[in-house]
């Protein structure tokens, strides 16, 4: 998987805006701002809320740039974003977060990965911010899905799993699919995920399949 360097603008809030290069492996981490603290805080939010036996959990190593453990105190939303690398697995891009903490490169990173066979991989607990959604990490958690091309339209077994997990959360934090799970696009306008801003009835067709697995559970 090839890398390309781009510049990416960081916002600490209240000292200014710096530049750092950031390989383009993941959709969200092209030039954009995001919002990161100085220091990364230690203090865990309470109340931790454990993942199903369905979700493998492989946490990053804290760091500033993909894990600061900034406390979430408040999950008011679910922000759906695609990785933009056609065919990438889970894991790999799970490991570009880790790898962050040595590279230095970009602050980046999600609370859940969706592969290709529809596995879960949970990269930060739900206690904590990750660095995927720009202004709202502060109040959402965040699922990447991987997808075969570059059309951006997840698979069915990824697609599935985004079902499962989004219902899941949607039932866990008390939020409605149909208000509540948002695109990385709603928020920053960003083409993100890309198959599911070009077809917006795909879209809502997906937030309606969240609400029916929430009623049949």
């Amino acid at each position: 998987m090839g890398v390309i360097t781009t510049t990416l603008a960081v916002s600490f809030a209240g000292y200014g805006i710096i530049s750092v290069a950031a390989p383009q492996l993941l959709n969200h981490t092209s030039s954009e701002e995001i919002t990161v603290p100085r220091e990364s805080n230690l203090v865990l939010a309470p109340a931790l809320v454990q993942t199903p036996d369905w979700v493998t959990k492989d946490f990053l190593t804290p760091n500033e740039y993909s894990r600061p453990q900034t406390p979430l105190v408040k999950v008011n939303g679910i922000v759906i974003h695609y990785v933009g690398n056609p065919g990438t697995t889970g894991q790999s891009n799970r490991n570009y977060f880790e790898q962050l903490a040595t590279t230095q490169d970009a602050y980046a990173s999600s609370h859940f990965v969706i592969g290709l066979e529809g596995e879960i991989i949970q990269c930060i607990p739900l206690n904590e911010i990750a660095y995927c959604s720009n202004d709202r990490n502060s109040d959402t958690i965040s699922i990447e899905c991987c997808h075969p091309d570059a059309e951006g339209q997840f698979n069915s077994m990824t697609y599935d799993s985004l079902v499962r997990l989004t219902a899941w959360l949607c039932e866990t934090y008390d939020l409605d699919p149909l208000t509540d799970v948002i695109r990385h696009y709603d928020v920053t306008g960003k083409i993100c995920p890309n198959y599911y801003v070009e077809h917006p009835d795909a879209w809502e067709e997906f937030r309606r399949d969240v609400a029916a697995a929430m009623n049949a559970q």
